[in-house]
């Protein structure tokens, strides 16, 4: 694990890079350009989460670029801020339509996804790889949309599969009340189902990025659950685990991976010990996957530290640098209808040992859902 300052430091430098017309013009070795947008919150709530996601899509882009880019394309990213704010979300999916963008990429938060697919749902443009969006943006029948990680209801399923293995059958949710956290609720409780297994015996929602978890904690001690599932951002988490074992609770604790798992350890320290996350990307230290292997040595190039996160907007990118390269094969180009083709056509995409389907039905992701502990000292356990 990382020092979270010098973590949020680095990152804030890279995304200062971003916006600067310099840097472009000395990485661009050609004209041909294909351009995305994308939104994420770079301050606020998830501000942690967003620079790493923004920036791991950024240093492959920038490395492509570096290499005259996708068959003599160069792809360039305008990103803005909206503060994991849903209306800001959806100001900036208007703004860079407006602009021109041919498409948009890695937008974040549940609600500001549905927010900006709404926009680039009226305007015909492509949405690609949304940060937990909900589960209503993996519906087969939204062809303009295309995803690199799973469904929420996929991390459910695996989640709840597990506490089957150990004979948990009293499990509770808690939850941030916004559009993440209700649609994490509901996906546990529609896996549970699913799995035949018996309902939960509470659930509880708290406000958003609070310390104000008593009420949920008082709430979900009296159900004296086995296991609780947290549908919540790093801080909640936090606050919530702290109360309940202070309340004497001894069970499990499970999170999805939109928690942010490096900022969870800087925010519980040694606390974090036994919590188990699920994680929809391969370890940033799993040295011994090319794909691993290709991230750490362009990301050492760079100040910037590795994450769950950062891998993940490397994925993303690398996938939709693939969408240009088979939009051109043949002759053809990276317009609207180019590239929904080619994205259409990467149903199982080996990027460097890991496998990517961008249309998946449901549950089809679970095998791509590892489910990791933490140690005390940070290490991270399969």
């Amino acid at each position: 694990m990382f020092n979270r300052r010098q973590s949020i430091l680095k990152l804030v430098s890279a995304a200062a890079l971003i916006a600067s017309p310099a840097l472009g013009a000395q990485t661009l070795k050609t004209s041909r350009k294909v351009t995305l947008g994308q939104s994420v919150p770079l301050t606020g709530a998830a501000d942690q989460i967003g620079l790493a996601y923004l920036n791991g899509a950024k240093i492959y882009f920038d490395a492509l670029n570096a290499n005259n880019g996708v068959g003599g394309y160069s792809i360039a990213v305008k990103a803005l801020d909206d503060g994991y704010d849903p209306a800001k979300a959806a100001a900036n999916a208007k703004k860079l339509i407006s602009e021109g963008v041919d498409a948009l990429f890695g937008f974040a938060g549940t609600a500001s996804c549905d927010a900006a697919y709404a926009v680039a749902k009226s305007a015909d443009t492509l949405f690609f790889a949304p940060f937990a969006a909900s589960d209503t943006l993996h519906d087969p029948a939204l062809v303009n949309v295309f995803h690199v990680r799973p469904a929420l209801a996929d991390e459910a399923y695996k989640v709840a599969r597990h506490c089957a293995t150990l004979n948990q059958e009293r499990i509770a949710v808690f939850a941030e009340d916004d559009a993440m956290g209700r649609a994490g609720l509901a996906a546990v409780n529609q896996a549970l189902v699913d799995l035949k297994r018996p309902p939960l015996v509470a659930s509880a929602l708290s406000p958003i990025n609070s310390d104000k978890v008593d009420a949920a904690v008082a709430q979900i001690v009296k159900a004296q659950p086995q296991a609780i599932i947290l549908a919540s951002l790093f801080n909640s988490s936090a606050a919530f685990i702290r109360k309940m074992r202070q309340a004497g609770f001894g069970g499990q604790f499970l999170a999805f991976s939109v928690v942010g798992i490096d900022p969870l350890f800087s925010a519980l320290g040694k606390e974090i010990g036994g919590i188990v996350v699920s994680q929809v990307v391969p370890s940033p230290r799993s040295t011994a996957m090319p794909l691993i292997k290709e991230y750490l040595n362009v990301l050492n190039q760079t100040d910037q530290a590795p994450s769950y996160e950062s891998v993940e907007g490397y994925v993303a990118a690398r996938c939709f640098a693939q969408g240009v390269r088979l939009s051109i094969a043949g002759g053809g180009n990276p317009d609207r209808a180019g590239l929904q083709k080619a994205f259409n056509s990467m149903t199982d995409y080996d990027v460097g040992g890991f496998r990517v389907n961008l249309r998946p039905k449901k549950y089809e992701s679970v095998r791509a859902i590892d489910l990791v502990t933490i140690t005390p000292d940070g290490k991270i356990v399969r």
